[in-house]
C-alpha cells in the first residue's frame, strides 16, 4: 500500500482524484471485458469472474494483506468481508441504473447462480473460523486451506456449468442472453487482453490510493478498526466493481455486471486466506481486536448473498422503484447492518 503521509486536505483531495481515475478505468474495462467476452468465447459470466472480478478486486486485496502485515487484523477482515457487502448492495444501484426490467431477472445464468452459493459457502466457512476454536498450524488457521480449496473447486463447478449446464432459467422477452457480437470476434484477442490488464491495473492503483487516503482520514477521528474497515475503506476498495457494473449495465452486458460484482466478492473471501497467512502473530480469525463486530459483519454479508440468490432465482420482473425486491432487501439490509454496527461501537 502506498503510504501517504499528507495532511488531511490532501487525503480529500487525493481520495476524489483517485475516484475520479476508478471511474473512468472502470468505464473502459467493462467495455473491454465485454468484448473480450464475445471474442474468447468465455461468455460473460466466467469472464466477468476471472478477468474483470480479479483485478478490480487488486484494491482491497492489496488492503488486506497489507493491514494484516502490519498487525491491523481486525482491519484486513473487516475490509475483506465488508467489502464483499458493499459491492452486494451495489448491485442493487446497477439495478437502479438498469432502466428496463429488473436486473437480476433479465440477468439469469447458471454461471452467476452457481457464482453466489459458492461465495456463500466461502462466508460460511469464514463464520466458521471466526466463531469456532482457535487452532492454528504455523500461524496458520485450517479454514484458510479450506477457503483455498473451496474456491478452486468452486471455479471448476462454474466453469463446468456454463459449459454442460443441466438446467437452463426459462427465457422470457426481457431475458438478455448472453450472446456474442460478432464485430467483437474478429478482433485481436491481445490487444483485448493488453488493454483490460492496463485500465484495470490503472483502476487497482487508483484504488489503492483511495483506501490509503480513506484509512488516513479516519485515522484522525479515531475510529473502531472494524468501522474503519467494514465501512470506509470497504466502500473505497469497492469503487472499481460499483463503477464496472453499473457500466456494464449500461453498455447492455448485464450477465457481465452481475458475474463482475459476484466475481469480484468471490476474490475478496480469499482475501481473509491471504491476510491469515501475511498475520504472523497467530491465527488472524482469533487475533486482538477481532471479535462479534467481525462475527456480526460477516453474518450481514452471508445474508445479503441470500437475499441476491433469491432475487436471481426468483427472476421477479418489476418491483418497488422498478427494481426488485432484492435489490430492496439489500439496501435495507445493508444499511441496517452498518447502523447497528456504528451504534454498537
Amino acid at each position: 500500500m502506498i503510504d501517504l503521509n499528507v495532511p488531511l486536505a490532501a487525503n480529500i483531495a487525493l481520495f476524489i482524484a483517485s475516484a475520479a481515475v476508478i471511474g473512468f478505468a472502470g468505464v473502459k474495462a467493462a467495455g473491454l471485458a465485454d468484448r473480450l467476452a464475445d471474442r474468447s468465447g468465455l461468455g460473460e459470466a466466467v469472464t466477468g469472474t476471472i478477468f474483470l472480478g480479479f483485478l478490480t478486486a487488486l484494491p482491497g486485496m492489496l488492503a488486506s494483506v497489507v493491514s494484516a502485515a502490519n498487525g491491523h487484523a481486525a482491519l484486513a477482515v473487516s475490509n475483506a468481508v465488508g467489502g464483499i457487502a458493499v459491492q452486494t448492495a451495489a448491485l442493487a444501484a446497477a439495478d437502479i441504473a438498469h432502466r428496463g426490467i429488473n436486473l437480476e431477472h433479465a440477468a439469469a445464468s447458471v454461471p452467476n447462480m452457481m457464482q453466489s452459493t459458492i461465495l456463500i459457502t466461502l462466508l460460511v466457512l469464514v463464520l466458521c473460523g471466526l466463531s469456532g476454536p482457535s487452532v492454528e498450524v504455523f500461524h496458520i488457521h485450517p479454514v484458510t486451506p479450506l477457503l483455498v480449496l473451496a474456491a478452486a473447486g468452486g471455479m471448476w463447478l462454474v466453469i463446468r456449468s456454463r459449459d454442460e449446464p443441466m438446467w437452463k432459467p426459462t427465457r422470457t422477452k426481457e431475458t438478455v442472453t448472453d450472446e456474442p457480437e460478432p464485430v467483437h470476434q474478429r478482433e485481436r484477442l491481445s490487444t483485448l487482453l493488453v488493454g483490460v490488464t492496463v485500465t484495470a491495473g490503472l483502476t487497482g492503483v487508483s484504488g489503492a490510493v483511495v483506501a490509503e487516503s480513506a484509512e488516513n482520514i479516519v485515522h484522525e477521528t479515531h475510529l473502531p478498526e472494524a468501522v474503519v474497515g467494514g465501512l470506509f475503506m470497504a466502500v473505497a476498495t469497492s469503487l472499481p466493481e460499483l463503477i464496472t457494473s453499473i457500466a456494464a449495465v449500461r453498455r447492455g452486458a448485464l450477465t457481465l455486471a452481475v458475474s463482475d460484482v459476484v466475481g469480484g466478492n468471490f476474490f475478496d473471501v480469499l482475501f481473509v486466506a491471504g491476510a491469515d497467512i501475511a498475520y504472523l502473530n497467530g491465527s488472524i480469525y482469533h487475533a486482538d481486536g477481532i471479535g462479534m463486530p467481525e462475527v456480526f459483519l460477516t453474518s450481514v454479508t452471508v445474508l445479503l448473498n441470500v437475499v441476491l440468490l433469491s432475487g436471481l432465482v426468483f427472476r421477479q420482473k418489476r418491483g418497488p422503484g422498478n427494481i426488485g425486491f432484492e435489490s430492496v432487501l439489500m439496501i435495507c439490509v445493508y444499511l441496517a447492518g452498518f447502523c447497528i454496527m456504528a451504534l454498537s461501537m
